[in-house]
């Protein structure tokens, strides 16, 4: 390498280590100090020229680096994620990784440091705002809140609006945590509409629906001709397509682990580049994610980054299950009845049993299992009363209080009279069979017919093969 070219690679590194956000240290395979960022100052409370040529270890010691990553990067020969605290009171999360020579020998470490201290404050803020919310007394506890298309008078539900409309307006991310069913996807909406993004695109990315191999092209889009199969015209990913908006990425916790990277580039730079292109561009976006998996598990496990989890977890909004705060129960049975009617163009109601078994039932499966339930109940009904019917033995083995299955079939005295079944089994059969033919008017597939019935598709092909009924496709 000539002397032009080592000047101007020198200078290249002294740029970086200036300009980089993270800050920046190179060590030799002694933990002698050899390169440093110029945001020692400021995380480390020691200047560079008081790091160059100093120990790692000595640093260690001295409780400026608590712990050094890139002692654990020497001592493991493998690259190395950790937490520090300084001497100046700051959180940093350092990841350290090591470089080997020809013949093996770990001869240079890298690490990069970033200061999460402005994160950690605004999470002491939200912490310190739920007290509050918990200690402050509701003075109209019987009120009913309807925010956008929720409907709740419970005290947890109440918290939770309040928090949301303390933290709407900021751009800091929200992580939505709670059970399947609980309707984290209806908060992040309610966030979004709260925020002054309202009027931008709310952009729901489902990260469990969306395969492997396909993930990176759709959400960062492709540049015209970048692959076989490509468009001419190119596609915007569903990142770019929230710009003056909010993306929400509903099960994050299934992200695969190279997207994981990718996207927290883009939080980082604010930019995006598609596939096949060398033109980022820049972004504004809210992000909310939403996950009922136990993130921190994930990360010890080695299954989430640690960094992300940081990034997404600014604000975490716990929503409570719905056997918590049973107040819900009525006005969610109103609320789901009101769309059914609306969509099917009848004004069917519940009869007083019904209403009673469905509000003292546990609901494992929360909100989504309640709109299940009583829109397979809506749609078996010939008449305008759904009527309570005989537990289900599927529903009651999931939850506390046995669930019922609701049929609006005719009186008790209606099928005295002539029913025409000999047996239990031959009156059930039949009452499926029709039940199956209602949902094919409605359903081209059986994965289709599955969701609306809320049983599996496997239970689907079999119900429809026993009864010699088929779907167009599926």
């Amino acid at each position: 390498m000539t002397e032009k070219t080592t000047s101007v690679a020198d200078a290249e590194l002294e740029l970086v280590l200036e300009k980089s956000r993270d800050n920046i240290m190179i060590t030799d395979g002694d933990g002698r100090i050899l390169k440093a960022g110029s945001k020692c100052a400021v995380i480390y409370g020691r200047e560079i020229e008081q790091m160059l040529g100093g120990s790692i270890y000595d640093l260690e010691r001295e409780g400026v680096l608590k712990p050094s990553v890139s002692a654990q990067v020497l001592k493991s020969h493998r690259a190395v994620q950790l937490m520090q605290t300084t001497e100046t009171g700051r959180t940093v999360m350092a990841e350290g990784f090591p470089l080997f020579d020809a013949k093996g020998a770990l001869y240079r470490v890298i690490s990069f440091s970033q200061d999460l201290t402005d994160l950690q404050l605004l999470q002491q803020e939200y912490e310190l705002l739920q007290q509050k919310l918990q200690q402050r007394s509701l003075a109209h506890d019987a009120e009913v809140i309807q925010a956008q298309e929720l409907t709740f008078k419970s005290a947890q539900l109440k918290e939770l609006y309040a928090l949301l409309q303390r933290v709407a307006p900021s751009d800091a991310n929200l992580l939505m945590l709670g059970e399947s069913g609980v309707g984290k996807t209806a908060f992040a909406q309610l966030a979004h509409h709260l925020s002054p993004r309202r009027d931008g695109p709310f952009i729901e990315v489902n990260c469990s629906a969306i395969p492997e191999n396909l993930f990176e092209s759709e959400m960062f889009g492709y540049a015209p001709g970048s692959f076989t199969g490509a468009s001419r015209q190119g596609k915007p990913g569903l990142i770019e397509q929230a710009h003056q908006g909010t993306l929400f990425l509903d099960e994050v916790g299934d992200l695969p682990l190279s997207m994981q990277v990718k996207l927290l580039k883009v939080l980082q730079d604010g930019k995006v580049t598609r596939i096949g292109s060398t033109e980022p561009r820049v972004l504004d976006f809210r992000l909310i994610s939403a996950t009922n998996k136990p993130l921190q598990q994930q990360v010890e496990a080695g299954h989430f980054r640690l960094d992300l989890y940081y990034r997404l977890n600014v604000v975490p909004v716990t929503i409570a299950p719905l056997r918590d705060r049973p107040e819900d129960i009525p006005l969610l049975l109103e609320r789901v009845l009101e769309r059914l009617n609306a969509r099917y163009q009848q004004h069917k109601v519940l009869d007083s049993r019904a209403r009673h078994q469905l509000i003292h039932y546990a609901w494992p499966g929360n909100v989504r299992e309640l709109e299940n339930v009583l829109e397979r109940s809506y749609v078996a009904s010939p008449g305008t009363v759904i009527h309570y019917d005989e537990p289900d033995p599927v529903l009651r083995a999931g939850g506390t209080a046995p669930a019922p299955s609701l049929t609006s079939a005719q009186p008790a005295s209606d099928l005295d009279s002539g029913s025409g079944f000999s047996s239990l089994p031959e009156a059930l059969d039949a009452f499926e069979r029709q039940l199956l033919q209602q949902a094919l008017k409605r359903c081209n597939t059986t994965y289709e017919l599955a969701d609306y019935l809320g049983i599996s598709q496997p239970t689907v092909f079999r119900r429809l093969r026993k009864h010699g009924l088929q779907v167009s496709k599926g």
